[in-house]
């Protein structure tokens, strides 16, 4: 299937683009005024973006193990997310060039004078930093490519032996999927500050990571409804489904950040409180608040309730409100490692989102359209289509 034949994929394909192509722009001239700025704002917008891939490819396995008619109904949508993380690779690469401008142990002299960041020095250094990034991007892209693969070959032939083995690199995958997202979580965010230290914050990050994905899958469907061959699929019972997932998601995500929060105030230890303190002052407490309603009890109260979850008009705009609370929430978890004495937003943040998410959503539609938008052979689509009520 061509996304030139879904007027919606077509039409929104050709604004990414031209959005993608004026954040780029934008971004090149705030690199030339002033790169320190750039590089907090690209890996800012970066973290957000590259989260709704990884959090595609957890669903989307998930799916595999578990089966359901839920599954069906958003296979490609999870996969096409799944499927712009190898141009998340390629997008990775400028923060390389900005490692010195965004990260303290980068700075040989600092470390040295430092016996706590001194004895972090074997894990903390530039060259096994990278390594790092090229195993986790090499292992996200293979379970990628595999899934995708049998995926398409399962669309040909309908071969049940492909279902199989989905499944069984799914089962290994979600295991290799938690360690690496929480290694680069911690190289990639938590390591802003080396002095501070959470064992929760990895999974912290998944949990946020699903829950962004989750939301993002529910509010292309609600876009694609109007499909005959793609609303079928979309019965109450499935649509209460997808809401019971976006809510368990909510919860995971309320649930580790209170244990976050709780233990490391009760602890009250001069290397992990700091990280709080930064984020209740200045401005930033705001932000806390808008989270702590709009990101997890508006949305708890909301899909609570079955019949907004049954009404797709309902839960798409639940969805993309959790979709611009998860815009706040990395904004609340990266920015104040850059700005830690008042609340800033510069331009090169919004340049940065645009620019970035233009061409993922890009990618993302490209990759939607290449296929049919539920898999035909797929075990569980027959089950799912009779399901009316």
């Amino acid at each position: 299937m061509n996304d030139s034949a879904i007027p919606e994929l077509s039409g929104l394909r050709r604004a990414a683009l031209v959005l993608g192509g004026m954040g780029v722009l934008a971004l090149l001239v705030g690199a030339f005024l002033s790169p320190a700025q750039f590089f907090h704002s690209y890996l800012f917008a970066y973290m957000y973006w590259v989260g709704f891939g990884i959090g595609c490819l957890g669903i989307v396995m998930v799916y595999h193990l578990t089966g359901g008619g839920w599954g069906v109904a958003v296979r490609r949508l999870l996969e096409a997310g799944a499927g712009t993380l190898p141009l998340m690779a390629v997008l990775f690469v400028p923060l390389l060039f900005g490692l010195h401008q965004i990260y303290e142990w980068t700075h040989t002299e600092t470390m040295m004078a430092d016996e706590v960041l001194r004895a972090k020095l074997p894990y903390l250094n530039i060259p096994f930093f990278i390594a790092r990034a090229v195993f986790y991007f090499a292992a996200w892209i293979a379970l990628v490519f595999f899934l995708t693969r049998w995926s398409r070959e399962q669309d040909r032939t309908g071969d049940p032996r492909l279902a199989v083995n989905m499944r069984k690199l799914s089962g290994g995958g979600i295991v290799l999927l938690a360690f690496t997202v929480t290694f680069a979580v911690f190289d990639w965010v938590m390591s802003l500050d080396p002095h501070w230290f959470s064992t929760v914050f990895g999974m912290l990050f998944l949990g946020g990571q699903a829950l962004g994905a989750m939301a993002f899958v529910i509010a292309v469907a609600y876009l694609l409804s109007r499909r005959p061959e793609f609303a079928r699929v979309l019965a109450p019972t499935i649509l209460n489904d997808l809401g019971n997932l976006l809510l368990a998601f909510v919860m995971i995500w309320a649930y580790l950040s209170f244990s976050q929060l709780l233990i490391i105030w009760a602890g009250n230890l001069p290397e992990e409180i700091p990280w709080y303190l930064h984020r209740i002052a200045g401005g930033w407490n705001l932000i806390a608040m808008a989270l702590a309603i709009f990101y997890f009890a508006v949305p708890f109260l909301v899909l609570l309730g079955r019949r907004n979850k049954r009404q797709h008009h309902r839960l798409a705009t639940i969805a993309v409100a959790i979709i611009i609370a998860r815009l706040l929430d990395l904004f609340f978890l990266i920015m104040p490692e850059f700005y830690r004495d008042r609340l800033s937003v510069h331009w090169l943040d919004v340049a940065a989102i645009a620019g970035v998410g233009g061409l993922w959503v890009t990618m993302f539609l490209w990759r939607l359209g290449s296929q049919p938008l539920l898999p035909p052979n797929d075990p569980e689509l027959a089950p799912a289509l009779a399901r009316k009520h």
